[in-house]
């Protein structure tokens, strides 16, 4: 069996996409009647008519229309294999604008950035750390990482990351009057958390045997930087609910302690977004993929 012309099945997806074969000519910069033939043989091998031709341009037939679908694959597979080799051609640099909250920010993008720095020099990193969710098209951000269950917005990808659990925790002396043995325990001590902008603060607790518990309570301290909850809990202040990589050190040290560890909060998942690809600064490009590698590895560890 010979091998197929494969620049038959690439011409015949481009002529389809630009309508007609005198569009596909200027698009392709290839005479029409090169574009002619290559059709007309692509048709006797496959022993079979893609395409009826007339006066209102190309209209498929049932076999190409099933046809072309492969032969599309094709195009975009050899377009992404370009874009590698052009990628590699390509020298990363300028400035690339990155937002990520505090938590993620103090906690995992310390230990890898500086290693993204070394390896791409001419890159200028402008990190906006902030809690709030920013706009990436209206406040021109190039990249942003987000825990969230899901990212809504259809204009970005939304690249999960790793799973960032959230556990409760609370230092050693608080609970030495009152120890917290089950969820209703919980309450008989002060509560730091997260602003909610619902206004309504609750846990949902899932336990391994598929029994859930919801308890609602009122804030002693109310933040949106889980730095300071965490020193405030290590403090006494009350119990909070924090994502484990910010607190493991502390309950190596015997400052913190979780609790109810049979007992699961919702699970966030740790994104990071950007609009589409197509289009995408070179310096940009390489930023997703060295922290698409890079982030999971050590939140693996700190999860």
């Amino acid at each position: 069996m010979s091998l197929p012309d494969i620049a038959n099945y690439y011409l015949f997806a481009k002529t389809v996409r630009a309508g007609s074969i005198n569009e596909a000519s200027r698009e392709l910069e290839l005479p029409k009647s090169t574009i002619s033939r290559r059709l007309t043989q692509l048709e006797e091998e496959q022993g079979v008519r893609l395409v009826n031709r007339g006066r209102q341009g190309l209209r498929l037939t049932d076999v190409g229309e099933a046809f072309l679908v492969h032969c599309e694959a094709l195009v975009d597979a050899a377009e992404s294999a370009q874009q590698v080799t052009q990628r590699l051609l390509e020298k990363p640099r300028g400035r690339v604008n990155v937002s990520a909250p505090y938590a993620i920010s103090q906690s995992l993008l310390v230990q890898v950035l500086p290693q993204f720095m070394t390896l791409y020099p001419e890159i200028q990193l402008n990190l906006m750390v902030t809690n709030r969710p920013v706009n990436l098209l209206d406040e021109n951000v190039d990249l942003a990482l987000r825990v969230r269950p899901q990212i809504e917005d259809s204009s970005l990808i939304a690249r999960p990351l790793s799973h960032a659990p959230s556990t409760l925790f609370a230092a050693p002396r608080l609970l030495a009057a009152a120890p917290v043995e089950t969820p209703d325990d919980l309450l008989q001590h002060p509560q730091l958390s997260l602003h909610y902008t619902s206004g309504r603060y609750r846990y949902e607790l899932t336990h391994a045997d598929g029994a859930t518990r919801q308890l609602s309570f009122q804030p002693k301290l109310i933040s949106d930087d889980m730095i300071l909850l965490r020193e405030a809990a290590i403090q006494a202040q009350g119990i909070v609910a924090l994502p484990n990589y910010l607190c493991q050190q502390a309950v190596a040290e015997g400052q913190l302690q979780q609790l109810l560890p049979e007992w699961q909060l919702p699970i966030g998942i740790m994104h990071m977004t950007y609009p589409h690809r197509r289009g995408l600064k070179p310096a940009v490009r390489v930023l997703i993929d060295f922290l698409a590698e890079k982030l999971p590895e050590v939140a693996q560890r700190a999860f």
